[in-house]
């Protein structure tokens, strides 16, 4: 290799460095491949719920459901990859073999998602198998990755090892960042077979999956591979197993008394370890309130992602997809961290206030509180634009008047419709209307002009109609028909369509969608569409084509397009709104993006970095195994509350708002009894402890225990 390459010495044989620095070039493929796998992992869980809702026509609460339990799957898994790098394979092996998992899971999920293959029955196995394989191996090489990187460094060079744990993090926010914004365009606006293409979305960080997995190979000749050293995990679960184990057997009033319950291990465990030991465990106790931010924090891809739905996402010169709005988490983190080193916490120090890791946690807390708290907000206001919620023995109608001039519409024994309705008034709310049972056949009466017509019509409960009355051949007629029970979801427009006219006609709309709708006043089906101006439509008629408008057809409401006559060259049409557009823009869910995101910045980061210090340097890794696993449990809450307490969305959103700040006061309680302390410091005076010893013991019992 040429000497004067500004860019690579050749150091210690087979290592390279960057030029003028102690950077190993194995790094670059490290930090590359982390981005890589972020895009993937957070690329397809942003769509998740959606898949879930859209795809297979789930409910809310079973979507919610299964996307938390897969979030707190991937952190369940990385304690089997911990186990598998430290103690059998090592660390460049785990992420090999489960990032190979990790694909495998990927294309199944991708594959998994078109529509043309299998049934459902199809479709939601190839997806569980997917997802189950992503999850294993995206936790698996959660803890395997940032630690290899950290590997790469002499033990001298701690200034650039941090440095690159920085560089690291970055690539994650990064990758995290451009995924949750790209990943529902490619949902949203490329259509494939006929609807959302989900199939390109997971296929896109399916790819990267595998451009991740291609990276990490091909710096294999510059990494530094040590070999598996056990597992210190394993060794404190036995650990405190065998201490459990021997107090049990060792009850007798006999046998003296310790000064803790991890004494009881000292027979087979050194005074170090145990010394160590009773230091995590201290720390593990102040974890357990922690997993109820997570339960708020995570359904940034669920309920948040559903509430955009109902929203309206025109910003003018761009319309947001409703999963796109995740992607404020990362850019805001990115922009909070340097505002809060450098400013914030700067500020308060000159104020003389000692705000200690414990309040900065429970700070955040309070801030995701909040956040949850301006989410029920929102959803109250969300739901003045919705369908009345349908009980038993009760439907909803309405009269829709085509004719020329006003009538009088009565039903049997049903006080409704006190005043005549206008010739193409736009109706009125929708009526309740109470029935005697599942269904009743009802009289209705019109009174137009004088005369007094009867129809008898058949009244199903938790259905919603409209009367449609209209001229046919100089007399009056009518219609009952079924209109949408509860708005399009996703975001959608749902329309149909009247035909007035004494022929049949066909309908183009947007040069893809073909509606046909017979004459003398009949409906369509309703047909949905994505949020947009429809003035290009085409219909076609028996005496020839006319253009037709439609207008601007908006997010989440439903449309009765009446087609009146034709003149001019042109079709005349009446539009008739049947439940309202969604009114309340998606803009309003930045203000609960800004404060969850400042809580994460509180609570997560100093979180980690405060138990690291309050732990010896061997304990690092139980500690992340505990963090991870308040983030699972975190999830699982969720899902538990979804499936087993179903409650109107804005209830629940209060309800997690209460939870979290409970928790808040035990938490702070907790922290106020604290003491902090230096892990050396701790660890001398351990070792100054006198443990009894055996011979003082006369009745222990002591007993091989296979752990």
């Amino acid at each position: 290799m040429d000497e004067s390459c500004p860019l690579l010495d050749v150091q210690a044989g087979y290592r390279q460095k960057l030029c003028g620095s102690n950077y190993p070039l194995s790094i670059a493929f490290i930090v590359v491949n982390e981005f890589c796998e972020r895009f993937s992992y957070y690329g397809m869980r942003a769509v998740l719920t959606l898949y879930f809702l859209s795809f297979f026509h789930w409910d809310e609460n079973l979507s919610t459901a299964v996307y938390h339990a897969f979030s707190a799957l991937c952190y369940f898994t990385p304690v089997v990859g911990a186990i598998m790098a430290d103690s059998w394979l090592g660390k460049y092996r785990t992420i090999i073999y489960l990032s190979i998992v990790y694909v495998v899971g990927h294309l199944i999920k991708s594959v998994g998602a078109i529509p043309s293959l299998g049934n459902q029955v199809v479709h939601v196995i190839l997806s569980m198998v997917g997802l189950f394989l992503i999850a294993l191996g995206t936790g698996g090489i959660k803890p395997c990755v940032s630690a290899f990187g950290g590997d790469q460094f002499e033990e001298e060079h701690t200034s650039e090892r941090s440095k690159f744990f920085s560089i690291f993090y970055l690539s994650i926010n990064a990758g995290s960042l451009i995924s949750t914004f790209v990943t529902p365009v490619l949902r949203g606006d490329v259509k494939c077979f006929g609807e959302d293409c989900y199939a390109l979305a997971f296929g896109v960080p399916a790819a990267l999956m595998v451009l991740a997995l291609v990276v990490f190979i091909a710096g294999s000749g510059l990494y530094r591979k040590t070999p598996p050293q056990g597992n210190i995990l394993l060794e404190v679960c036995k650990c405190i197993g065998f201490a459990i184990k021997n107090r049990l057997k060792n009850r007798s009033s006999q046998i003296p008394k310790r000064d803790h319950w991890l004494d009881w291990a000292s027979e087979k465990y050194s005074k170090q370890l145990i010394g160590e030991i009773k230091m995590v465990t201290r720390v593990l106790f102040l974890f357990i309130p922690l997993p109820m931010f997570w339960a708020l924090f995570d359904q940034q891809g669920s309920r948040w992602t559903l509430q955009a739905t109902k929203m309206n996402a025109d910003f003018g010169i761009y319309v947001l997809q409703p999963d796109q709005m995740q992607f404020l988490n990362p850019l805001l983190i990115l922009v909070f961290i340097p505002i809060f080193d450098l400013g914030l916490y700067p500020l308060i120090n000159m104020c003389k206030f000692n705000f200690t890791p414990i309040r900065k946690m429970a700070t955040g807390m309070i801030l995701a509180g909040m956040a949850f708290g301006l989410a029920a907000i929102v959803e109250v206001k969300i739901n003045e634009t919705d369908m009345p919620r349908l009980v038993p023995e009760e439907s909803l109608i309405r009269v829709l008047n085509l004719a020329k001039n006003p009538v009088q519409v009565t039903i049997q024994d049903k006080d409704l419709f006190q005043q005549p309705v206008g010739a193409f008034q736009n109706p009125a709310e929708y009526s309740k209307l109470l029935l005697n049972g599942e269904q009743q056949s009802l009289r209705f009466t019109l009174r137009y002009q004088g005369l007094s017509l009867p129809f008898n019509y058949t009244v199903k409960e938790k259905l919603v109609y409209s009367l449609i009355v209209f001229e046919a051949e100089g007399n009056l007629s009518s219609h009952l028909i079924t209109d949408l029970e509860a708005k399009p979801e996703n975001g959608l427009a749902a329309v149909r369509f009247i035909n007035g006219l004494n022929q049949d006609v066909n309908l183009t709309i947007d040069s893809k969608w073909f509606i046909a709708v017979q004459r003398n006043y009949s409906a369509s089906e309703y047909s949905l569409l994505e949020r947009d101006k429809y003035n290009n439509g085409k219909c076609i008629t028996e005496m020839g084509e006319f253009p037709l408008e439609l207008g601007l057809l908006d997010f989440g409401a439903s449309y009765t397009i009446v087609i009146t006559n034709v003149s001019g060259g042109a079709v005349k049409t009446w539009k008739s709104e049947d439940i309202k557009a969604n009114n309340v823009h998606m803009a309003w869910q930045l203000p609960q993006y800004l404060l969850i995101s400042a809580g994460e910045v509180m609570f997560s980061i100093t979180g980690l970095a405060f138990s690291y210090s309050q732990s010896p340097a061997s304990m690092k890794s139980v500690l992340q195994a505990g963090w991870l696993l308040t983030v699972a449990v975190g999830n699982t809450f969720v899902l538990v509350v979804a499936q087993t307490a179903p409650m109107a969305q804005w209830a629940e959103f209060v309800l997690f708002t209460v939870l979290l700040f409970a928790v808040c006061i035990i938490f702070s309680v907790m922290g106020y009894f604290y003491v902090s302390v230096d892990p050396e410091d701790l660890e001398e005076k351990e070792e100054k402890r006198e443990t009894p010893s055996r011979g003082n013991m006369i009745s222990l019992v002591t007993q091989k225990t296979k752990l």
